[in-house]
């Protein structure tokens, strides 16, 4: 019986080892990645030296400095930090064909058959150490026969459950408490001020660890129920029942922990046994549309920036053309000399993968940006693309006519207008009408953004009722008339005496019968255009009444 093989590998301090690992050689003072969660600045990545003075994921940036005054932190970058995995992604892909990401920080890789080709499966975790090691990387990894195993394997191996008694638990004191706690301790019998956490080192042996071939279940009891990707709700609730470990689920009814924990935890425990398959889904490559520029010097003038986008925008708009799509969202990273990073998000209004329409749009983006200390490198990516379509071209009877009417298929210059208004203003604030399919007076209309659809041929324009619509339109409103087919004489309406010269009429509209409206249980209408001796051009219908009472409204006004 063959069995699938399959490797996590997972970095955890990647954040921060992603700017850290540049300055090896040199002074490494503690570096933390600092986001912001509930309204406050946590940490969420933490350097070696970072870790080994204290600090924890999760713990307030306050708390943190206190701690530790030499902290250097940086901003979360979640774009840089997806492309840097992207790139270990492609790293990874020497050891098998089949990888998948697994955001923030891990990876995923079915080995079933390529193990052998680097001496076995030892010598292939040693090779990725040394790699790792090279990079300035920490990983930990974890080879079985299912995803959730080796998933729990390279977070839980050689870790012990958390204690769930209450009392004076050492756990249970506060992070800063039991930090100061830990440095008086170790004052106290004379060794150094912060103690080495345990943890593997980047190429250590220890960072690797393997379930046999038809070992998982055994390879996995002693871990803690945590290795089961549960929320911590149910690891906290399971603790508090004496349920530790993955053996003690193991041993337990699987009816009664589904009634009370839910299917989601038999789910977990049979995708880790391998009850319930749980396949490795590789990332799609696809079309990737990027292009980069690394300057000697920094540079913030707005004049150099937009020389650097004339030298991006040709070979961008190239690779386009030849992959036939163009540009719908373009992102702008300018990379500043201190290692942080400013992004600029562009839409179009139409796609488009021409140089000259995009650089007016990328040249009004550039006023807000902030250089910093400079900018050292820029990167153009067309992050969002759009298959090109292809525009038929116009003899010289169509292009005359065009020129005349300055309209038709190739004109350009309402989606540059839309472009620059959305530039400024965001391509959503801008909206139109567009015709919608329903014979319901109110419902005719729809508002959208205006730039979408611009790239279909009717673009919006579909044929509107046969009957003229009034230009203003409101709820409708009582007429002071008698309850009758015909329009009287004389009617009241918003407190005024009108007196009719001219009716175009009726025209019956019936209710949305597979809709409950509320506004529409008058029943069918007719409806009237009404023309007053006063001036008024009016539309009134008369309601013949079903589960509201008959009579007449007046519902727009033509002018």
């Amino acid at each position: 019986m063959s069995h699938h093989r399959i490797l996590s590998l997972w970095f955890p301090r990647m954040g921060a080892e992603r700017l850290s690992r540049r300055a090896r050689g040199t002074l490494d003072p503690p570096l933390a990645i600092v986001a912001e969660r509930g309204n406050a600045h946590v940490l969420v990545s933490l350097s070696h030296s970072a870790q080994k003075a204290g600090l924890r994921r999760g713990q307030g940036l306050r708390d943190a400095q206190a701690i530790c005054p030499e902290l250097r932190v940086v901003q979360h970058d979640p774009q840089a930090e997806a492309a840097f995995l992207a790139a270990l992604g492609r790293w990874a892909g020497k050891f098998s064909p089949w990888v998948a990401q697994e955001p923030p920080a891990a990876l995923l890789l079915d080995l079933t058959g390529c193990a052998h080709l680097f001496g076995g499966e030892e010598a292939l975790l040693l090779e990725i150490g040394q790699d790792c090691h090279r990079q300035g990387l920490t990983v930990r990894a974890g080879i079985a026969d299912t995803v959730g195993a080796a998933w729990a394997l390279a977070r839980f191996s050689g870790t012990r459950p958390g204690s769930e008694r209450s009392g004076d638990a050492i756990d249970q004191e506060a992070p800063a408490t039991r930090a100061r706690a830990v440095r008086r301790r170790a004052w106290e019998r004379g060794g150094s001020a912060v103690p080495a956490l345990p943890g593997p080192r980047p190429g250590s042996p220890d960072a690797g660890r393997i379930a046999p071939p038809g070992g998982t279940a055994a390879a996995i009891a002693a871990l803690p129920v945590a290795a089961l990707r549960l929320d911590p709700e149910t690891v906290s609730a399971l603790s508090r029942l004496g349920l530790r470990r993955v053996r003690d689920l193991s041993a337990q009814p699987r009816g009664a922990l589904a009634r009370r924990f839910g299917h989601a935890l038999i789910r977990r425990l049979d995708q880790a046994l391998g009850i319930e398959p749980e396949p490795v889904s590789p990332s799609r490559p696809g079309g990737h549309f990027a292009v980069r520029l690394t300057l000697p010097d920094p540079i913030g003038l707005e004049s150099d920036l937009l020389a650097a986008i004339d030298r991006l925008l040709p070979p961008l708009c190239a690779r386009l053309h030849a992959a036939g799509h163009s540009a719908r969202r373009l992102r702008l990273c300018c990379q500043r000399s201190d290692g942080t990073a400013e992004h600029i998000e562009l839409g179009l209004a139409r796609p488009a993968h021409e140089p000259d329409r995009l650089r007016p749009l990328l040249k009004m983006k550039l006023a807000g940006m902030d250089a910093g200390f400079g900018i050292d490198m820029i990167r153009l990516e067309a992050h969002v693309t759009e298959p090109a379509r292809a525009q038929q071209h116009s003899g010289h009877a169509e292009a005359l006519a065009d020129a005349t009417m300055r309209r038709g298929p190739n004109r350009t210059d309402l989606d540059d207008l839309l472009g620059r208004l959305g530039a400024r203003i965001g391509l959503g604030a801008i909206t139109r009408r567009h015709s919608a399919d329903s014979h319901i007076p109110e419902k005719s209309i729809r508002v959208m953004a205006a730039a979408d659809g611009l790239d279909r041929e009717d673009a919006g324009f579909t044929a509107g009722p046969r009957n003229a619509r009034p230009l203003l339109l409101w709820p409708p409103e009582a007429v002071n008339a008698p309850c009758r087919p015909a329009l009287s004489t004389r009617f009241g309406w918003r407190g005024r005496q009108l007196e009719p010269s001219a009716l175009i009429g009726p025209e019956r509209i019936a209710p949305e019968w597979w809709l409950d409206d509320p506004a529409w249980r008058s029943g069918v209408r007719d409806y009237w255009c009404v023309t007053c001796l006063e001036g008024d051009r009016l539309w009134l219908f008369y309601a013949h009444g079903a589960t509201l009472s008959q009579g007449w409204f007046c519902q727009g006004s033509f002018a």
